[in-house]
């Protein structure tokens, strides 16, 4: 077993992960894990004798907190969903993938557009620098990169010459021609929404919860 303490920042780097949060967990952290793996078994969440045997604690805003990792633990996720929301009272429980996204404002990949430029078929075009920016803007608008649109146009307007414009351009696409456009795929958080059941929505908690 291990007990590791981190930053409530680092949360926000594990967009590929799932787990519980259980706030205000004041004391030993030890005691939690074998109250929470005991309490778990007994209402048959933990399966198989599988038990949590890895956990990380963080602090935020004063108050302790653990986040169980679902890594290689064997679950009754309905059963879970229910004890979270009967207990909510006791520990605050809240899943991972909920909890950086209302507290910690979001993972840290999450805003990114996608890591492969999308393509734009400006080969064989008008090569009009305006026509180019143009196709290019209407690309990223497109693949819903407004923002990336607008910051390419102003820094092409503000360059000195045509060749440091298509350098620009060629930042924000993936400059080819109309038989060699892939389809733009953003890349997303990766969350494991097929583990939740549904439940209630959960909206932020505007109080802190007491350490026990």
């Amino acid at each position: 077993m291990s007990i590791t303490q981190i930053e409530a920042e680092q949360l926000r780097n594990m967009n590929d992960k799932e787990g519980l949060i259980l706030q205000g967990c004041g004391g030993n952290a030890q005691e939690w894990l074998d109250g929470i793996n005991e309490m778990l078994t007994e209402a048959g969440i933990l399966q198989n004798g599988s038990i949590f045997t890895d956990i990380y604690v963080f602090q935020k805003e004063d108050v302790t907190n653990i986040l169980f990792p679902f890594d290689g633990v064997d679950l009754n996720m309905g059963k879970l969903a229910m004890w979270k929301l009967q207990t909510h009272h006791a520990f605050y429980g809240t899943w991972l993938s909920d909890y950086v996204p209302n507290y910690l404002g979001g993972f840290i990949d999450e805003s990114q557009y996608a890591t492969d430029k999308p393509d734009c078929a400006l080969i064989g075009e008008d090569g009009n620098v305006f026509n180019l920016i143009g196709k290019a803007a209407k690309t990223l608008r497109r693949c819903g990169l407004p923002e990336q649109a607008k910051e390419m146009s102003d820094r092409v307007f503000a360059c000195g010459s045509y060749g440091e414009a298509l350098n620009i351009i060629g930042e924000y696409v993936n400059i080819t021609d109309a038989a060699h456009v892939r389809e733009y795929r953003p890349s997303v958080v990766k969350k494991i929404k097929d583990a939740k059941v549904a439940e209630p929505s959960e909206t932020p908690k505007q109080h802190k919860p007491q350490e026990r």
